[in-house]
């Protein structure tokens, strides 16, 4: 029984036309292959897995085929056979990471000087070339600047930056650029139907996504899913596999992260956690979700084609018009930074949880950058036309229906009126400017509870001069309805309208006590009832 072979060296392009996403590059070496206008030296750069080694071995393959084909090598022939097979000793790959001292480039410069035994061109393919030091650069140079006509150099690096400029002086560069997602995905279709894996569209598409440019890793990643599935290959089992939210999961959290929901957003955190989701996969799709999100409030057209595929064109579009763009990078930045320090952490699932509760309760964070990005987000609601000045603190008067009569025949006392108190207006933005206010001088915990969110735990309206703080349980209207508390309320309240008011709690969960409605109805039924006895007397 033969060795399984991995899919992405089964797979490995054996000719230039096989290369995806690369067609400037590919179609320029055979350009010059055809015409033989080869130069002497190749720098490939690029990210990983976006074919440069590849290109180096087919090029190789290119130089000394005996029946080249458009430029591309035959693969047939005796040359070609043993560059595939590694049995030409003419054609050598070295890895710089391992063979980066001078003593190794000298070895290799004494021995390029020799022609080749068993093709027509000695080629050096040097893999990860930033790898080498200072002084293996400079043995290096003399070589490349002259070479011997039957040498060739084929430099690869993925840090192009940490290359002498006196070696990228003597080179031809290509840059290879990140395969698109729809490149990957259509070569996981094929590999995926060569192989007899059923695999569907939708789980191409996220294999793509997380492939994240590089062919190799997409199928890697189909490799490792298609061995721990057994019928149809799903974007679910694909999540499942991988140990990530998926997109729905990733969108329904950002949604209760937009809307301030801490219980929910901890609840579906709790589910993932519970399903063996990884903790730095969930926050990390949360960040490319914010990137998107980022990029379709810069670029609302233009940014369709530059997302990353984490939630629906639909989702993340209703997502965007709910955060606004100071509070998208404040919230990269913290999951960025929530991230980074999981590698030094003793809990990982604390600092995540602690890392949502941050994002869904800014107001948690009273630093300059927090509070300018929720004044960002009041600048676009004022500009988009859909900003709503706080609703809570509003004022409620309490209009009394006047008791019907039980019987017509009964002269009924005329009403005296009793004057009504002065009532105090609650100016726009009063709830806003009295939580300000008190989170200055309350300290922990209660200064928590008072914040401007819908979802906020304690809500004020004005009524009759008071404030009335309505709890949303009892428990917080056990820890409000305290007499220092609700003294700082009310002084706070009486400085902002100029004018001596009360404070009180109220528990929203309790069934309503009997009202002023129902004392006075009882008091008109027991003075109508004295009426009737002293006529029947």
């Amino acid at each position: 029984m033969s060795a399984y072979q991995a899919l992405y060296r089964k797979y490995r392009p054996q000719t230039f036309d096989d290369v995806s996403g690369q067609m400037a590059v590919t179609q320029t070496l055979k350009t010059q292959l055809i015409s033989g206008k080869m130069s002497h030296a190749y720098l490939f750069t690029g990210s990983r897995g976006t074919g440069k080694t590849s290109c180096a071995k087919i090029l190789a393959k290119a130089v000394n085929c005996l029946n080249p084909q458009d430029g591309n090598p035959c693969n047939c022939c005796s040359a070609c056979q043993a560059i595939d097979s590694g049995a030409c000793m003419d054609v050598l790959e070295i890895d710089a990471a391992s063979n980066n001292g001078v003593d190794n480039v000298r070895d290799l410069r004494d021995d390029a000087i020799y022609t080749p035994s068993q093709v027509k061109m000695r080629v050096y393919i040097i893999d990860e070339v930033h790898m080498l030091s200072i002084s293996a650069f400079n043995a290096l140079l003399k070589i490349i600047e002259e070479p011997p006509e039957h040498l060739l150099f084929i430099l690869a690096t993925t840090e192009l930056h940490k290359v002498p400029a006196t070696i990228l002086s003597r080179c031809q560069r290509f840059s290879f650029r990140r395969i698109s997602q729809e490149d990957i995905a259509a070569r996981l279709q094929y590999v995926a139907y060569q192989e007899n894996i059923d695999l569907d569209d939708s789980a191409a598409r996220v294999l793509a996504r997380m492939a994240d440019g590089g062919m190799r890793d997409g199928l890697s990643l189909l490799d490792q899913c298609a061995s721990a599935t057994v019928g149809e290959l799903t974007a679910e089992r694909v999540y499942a596999c991988l140990g990530i939210a998926g997109e729905r999961k990733t969108a329904e959290l950002m949604g209760y992260i937009a809307a301030h929901d801490t219980a929910k957003a901890l609840a579906l955190f709790n589910q993932l956690y519970a399903d063996g989701k990884e903790m730095g996969a969930l926050l990390d799709e949360l960040a490319c979700l914010c990137r998107d999100l980022l990029i379709l409030k810069t670029a609302p057209e233009a940014g369709l084609t530059m997302l990353s595929g984490v939630a629906t064109d639909k989702e993340a579009f209703g997502l965007s018009k709910a955060l606004s763009s100071g509070e998208l990078v404040l919230m990269m930045e913290l999951l960025e930074a929530t991230m980074s320090g999981f590698t030094r952490s003793a809990s990982r699932r604390m600092d995540a949880e602690l890392c949502l509760i941050r994002l869904c309760q800014p107001e948690l964070q009273l630093d300059t950058q927090s509070l300018n990005a929720r004044l960002t987000r009041m600048e676009e609601q004022i500009k988009s036309g859909s900003f709503v000045s706080n609703p809570p603190m509003q004022m409620i008067p309490e209009k009394e229906e006047e008791p019907q009569p039980i019987s017509d025949t009964v002269d009924e006392p005329e009403p005296v009126e009793q004057p009504l108190p002065d009532t105090i207006e609650a100016p726009v933005g009063f709830w806003a400017e009295l939580v300000s206010a008190i989170r200055q001088e309350m300290k922990p915990p209660y200064v928590g509870f008072f914040t401007t969110s819908e979802n906020a735990p304690v809500k004020g309206i004005l009524r009759n001069n008071q404030v009335v703080l309505q709890c949303s349980n009892s428990f917080m209207y056990d820890m409000i309805n305290k007499a220092e508390i609700l003294a700082v309320i009310a002084r706070k309240a009486s400085a902002i309208l100029g004018q001596n008011v009360n404070a009180r709690a109220e528990d929203m969960t309790t069934k309503p006590q009997t009202g002023e409605k129902m004392k006075r109805l009882m008091d008109f039924g027991r003075a109508h009832s004295n009426i009737v006895n002293i006529k029947d007397n």
